[in-house]
């Protein structure tokens, strides 16, 4: 049997956080995912370009006001690969779960 390769980009902390909070929201904006994760500004936001680059995530930015905000969304795509990262997972622990 062939055990799949864990997906590296979900295998960081960090952006696997990302994703898990964005699963069960639509949208979700900067400072929710920062206070939820409790990550730094500065990591957060070179997490969330990663995740966007890859196609896992939908970052929209808008002036609200005066201040700007940050949203993300979970796309198909990221659903998909965060849905084959925990079947990889449960591969590896051989059914346990």
């Amino acid at each position: 049997m062939i055990i799949k390769e864990l997906d590296p980009l979900l295998h960081s902390q960090l952006r696997l956080a990302i994703v898990s909070l964005l699963l069960s929201v639509e949208e979700a904006d900067f400072s929710y995912l920062k206070e939820h994760t409790e990550a730094t500004s500065g990591n957060l936001s070179i997490q969330i370009d990663k995740l966007s680059a890859a196609g896992y995530i939908e970052v929209r930015k808008e002036i609200v006001g005066k201040k700007p905000r940050t949203s993300c969304r979970l796309t198909e795509r990221g659903r998909e690969a965060l849905a084959e990262y925990v079947a990889a997972l449960k591969e590896y622990l051989g059914g346990v779960l």
